[in-house]
């Protein structure tokens, strides 16, 4: 339960650090668009490695399926922000920070429907932050090429959060997960 309790709150970690640091009022516009680039590179890269232990793992169909989405979206969204983090001088991340890889090698020993709740309930918490982190900076961003790429990903963001809601949802006894 205690492996359990870590593991789900491992996605959300860089989330919740990021948003304390968002939360500090930049400089400018421009201070605030770098932080939000830094942090969402942070979190596309954990939900891609997370999402790709679990479309390894994971023994729930639906899961697995939910994980190779993670994979795609995230890797696009990555793409879609890398000439915005390029022009602001900020390098994508290319590995988890020490409390990720250490809730990843926690999950990394977990299986079958003990892995897939762990995984689905910290994809659910950290989507709702992410959610939270998209729709701050798009209200904050004065650059509008920017805004559209960030809108965009809002609504990526907006219907994966929907998704793990279901999941988790269905996992803990709710209704079917039609729509995961």
């Amino acid at each position: 339960m205690k492996i359990k309790m870590i593991c789900a709150t491992a996605v959300c970690c860089a989330a919740v650090s990021a948003a304390g640091a968002f939360a500090q009022t930049p400089a400018s516009s421009a201070d605030a668009d770098k932080t939000f680039i830094q942090t969402a590179s942070q979190s596309d890269y954990t939900e891609i490695k997370f999402s790709q232990l679990a479309a390894d793992k994971g023994s729930n169909p639906r899961v697995k399926a939910y994980a190779q989405k993670m994979i795609a979206d995230h890797t696009q969204l990555e793409t879609e922000m890398k000439p915005f983090a390029d022009q602001m001088g900020v390098t994508p991340v290319t590995q988890l920070d020490s409390d990720h890889q250490q809730k990843y090698d926690a999950l990394s020993q977990m299986s079958g429907a003990d892995f897939d709740k762990t995984y689905m309930t910290a994809m659910d918490m950290d989507h709702h932050k992410a959610l939270d982190l998209f729709k701050q900076e798009e209200s904050t961003t004065t650059d509008p090429k920017f805004k559209k790429v960030v809108a965009k990903g809002e609504k990526v963001v907006a219907q994966h959060t929907m998704m793990a809601d279901k999941a988790v949802k269905m996992m803990n006894g709710g209704s079917s997960a039609a729509g995961m």
